[in-house]
């Protein structure tokens, strides 16, 4: 099962959205698929598994724990742990295939045959108003949908003072999410991402703001390095009948063992494209559970990741909901082949085919784009 190559395949699927990927294939003809993207970084994330393959060809793909160890301090940061962590999950799915059984049991099997999920509506909502983002919860609640998510806050960002662009971009912030609330009623889950855009204080004051909209959880109020202000939040938030969420972005057992052991977070979130890898996860999730922590994964990108993320959480005791992303593309759909990743009332099914249950379908989409003007904050990502 020696490597024949692994290759960077990266497409534009919206005018604002590039989707990336890993396929390792082998000197046997299977074909093993890991999701990369990262968010204007296609160009290092393009010569990082460069990199990776000049170092692995002719390596055996069954040797994921040689070929795919995640090192914390590997000067690459993110853009070599997303790497890794998609060739982690090609080979994953690659010995899966070679088992003749889905992924589910080659991470320990299923506990659920279904996986719940909530809508990221942020992408999708347009215009982006409060009836926008309204609309975009309607929308997905009439699918299924028992939980809604967004980012209501942009452009504000703490660091630039409290300007009146700041001031106006909070209060808008704080009127898309009542909308919202209004219009899925109260018995829909609501989550809202803040996106590390708060100091301690001004998250404080988020909290209190937000306490009569009865949210589900309050992802990323402030940088994730600060472990304290973020157990002080987490009590503010907790008093007001909310969870606090995070951890997105972050790589590896040991960045998640400072925030358990502090108390942190109700709720991690890794990322399958960050995160070191599906065992990795696996891992981070067990010692959470040792905490009472509840394990949610990052995933509002591509179906790639998604697949991973759906045969993961069925193997997650402590697994509470996935994210998916809700109403940006068609592409979701159209770009991968093999078992439908169509949402069926708000849940994934569990896929039954061997290895991870789909392949890359590209057709006629277009390679990556530069994005000269990111919709997404620079700083942020």
């Amino acid at each position: 099962m020696k490597i024949e190559s692994i290759a960077f395949r990266g497409f534009n699927v919206t005018p604002k959205t590039n989707w990336c990927f890993v396929e390792v294939r082998t000197e046997d003809g299977l074909v093993g698929l890991g999701e990369c993207t990262l968010g204007n970084h296609e160009p290092l994330m393009a010569a990082e598994v460069s990199r990776l393959e000049a170092n692995w060809r002719g390596a055996d793909a069954r040797d994921r724990n040689r070929i795919a160890r995640l090192l914390p301090h590997a000067p690459g940061g993110l853009v070599t742990h997303t790497a890794i962590s998609a060739l982690d999950q090609a080979l994953c799915d690659l010995a899966a295939q070679r088992n003749g059984e889905p992924l589910h049991r080659l991470l320990g099997g299923a506990v659920q045959e279904t996986v719940r999920l909530y809508a990221n509506i942020n992408r999708g909502a347009n215009p982006r108003t409060p009836e926008g983002f309204a609309q975009a919860a309607r929308r997905a609640v009439a699918e299924g949908f028992t939980g809604v998510k967004l980012a209501p806050f942009e452009p504000m960002v703490w660091e630039d003072g409290r300007t009146p662009a700041n001031r106006a971009a909070y209060a808008e912030g704080l009127f898309r999410i009542a909308a919202v609330r209004a219009a899925i009623g109260p018995d829909v889950d609501l989550m809202v991402d803040a996106h590390w855009r708060f100091s301690p204080g001004g998250a404080a004051q988020l909290i209190r703001d937000v306490s009569a909209e009865n949210l589900f959880w309050l992802e990323c109020p402030v940088a994730e390095a600060n472990h304290r202000e973020i157990t002080r939040l987490r009590g503010l938030a907790n008093a007001r009948g909310m969870r606090l969420a995070g951890a997105e972005s972050l790589s590896g057992l040991a960045a998640y063992r400072p925030l358990v052991e502090a108390g942190c977070y109700d709720v991690l979130m890794p990322d399958a494209k960050h995160a070191g890898g599906l065992e990795e996860i696996l891992r981070i999730a067990a010692l959470a559970q040792t905490a009472g922590v509840e394990i949610a994964p990052h995933n509002p990108t591509g179906p790639v990741c998604h697949a991973h993320s759906v045969h993961l959480c069925a193997s997650i005791p402590n697994f509470l909901v996935l994210e998916v992303q809700y109403g940006e593309t068609e592409a979701f759909f159209d770009i991968v082949q093999g078992g439908s990743l169509r949402f069926v009332q708000g849940t994934a099914p569990l896929s039954q085919a061997a290895g991870l249950g789909i392949a890359l379908n590209p057709g006629d989409f277009p390679a990556w784009k530069r994005m000269d003007r990111p919709w997404l904050d620079p700083r942020l990502g």
